[in-house]
C-alpha cells in the first residue's frame, strides 16, 4: 500500500513540474527584470493541498531547473518558487487537520504569497548579484518584490478557485485520501 501511495505521489509531482514548466513556457510576462509565471504559484499550492511541503519543495525545483535549461525562466526562480513552496506546505500541513477548513486554504495562500513574494524576492537579491551578473548600485533590494508578488497573487487566486471547486464537488476530500495511507484500527 506505502509503495502505491509513493508511485501515485511521484507521478503527481511529475504532473505538477509538467504543468509549471509549460505553463511558464506560454503564461508568462516580463516585469522589472524577472519572468513572472503565475502557473508556477499555482502549482506551489495544489502540491502544499496535495502533497506536503517536501514534494513541493522538490517540484519548484525541478520545474526551475527544467526553465532555466530550456531559457524560459531565470535564476531568481529557485528562491521564489522553492521558498513558496515550503512556506505554504507547512502552513497547509499545520491546518490541514481542520478537515479542510475553508481558513486552511486561505492561509496557505497568503503563505504562498509572502513566501515567494517577500522572502522569495528578498532571496532573488543576492543570487542576481551573485550569479546574474546584475550591478548591485543598479538594483534595490524591493526590484523583486513587485513582480513576485504580482505573479504569486494571480497564481494564488487561481490555485484557490481550483481547490474551492474540487471541495465543492466532494473530490478534493476523495483524491487527498487516495494519497494518504489508510488508518489501521487495532
Amino acid at each position: 500500500m506505502q509503495s502505491t501511495i509513493a508511485i501515485k505521489k511521484l507521478a503527481l509531482a511529475a504532473m505538477f513540474v509538467t504543468i509549471a514548466v509549460v505553463g511558464s513556457a506560454f503564461i508568462q510576462f516580463p516585469l522589472l527584470g524577472s519572468k513572472c509565471s503565475p502557473t508556477q504559484h499555482m502549482v506551489n499550492v495544489l502540491c502544499a493541498v496535495f502533497l506536503g511541503p517536501g514534494w513541493g519543495v522538490g517540484v519548484a525545483f525541478c520545474a526551475s531547473l527544467i526553465r532555466n535549461l530550456f531559457g524560459v525562466g531565470t535564476l531568481v526562480a529557485f528562491p521564489g518558487s522553492m521558498i513558496g513552496a515550503l512556506c505554504c506546505g507547512l502552513v497547509y500541513m499545520a491546518l490541514r487537520k481542520r478537515n479542510n477548513d475553508p481558513l486552511a486554504l486561505v492561509c496557505t495562500l497568503i503563505a504562498e504569497m509572502l513566501g515567494t513574494g517577500v522572502l522569495g524576492g528578498l532571496c532573488a537579491y543576492p543570487v542576481a548579484i551573485l550569479f546574474m551578473d546584475v550591478d548591485a548600485a543598479g538594483l534595490a533590494v524591493t526590484a523583486y518584490i513587485i513582480p513576485f508578488l504580482i505573479s504569486t497573487v494571480v497564481g494564488s487566486l487561481i490555485a484557490g478557485v481550483l481547490v474551492f471547486a474540487l471541495k465543492a464537488g466532494g473530490a478534493l476530500d476523495r483524491m487527498q485520501r487516495s494519497l494518504t495511507p489508510a488508518k489501521r484500527h487495532a
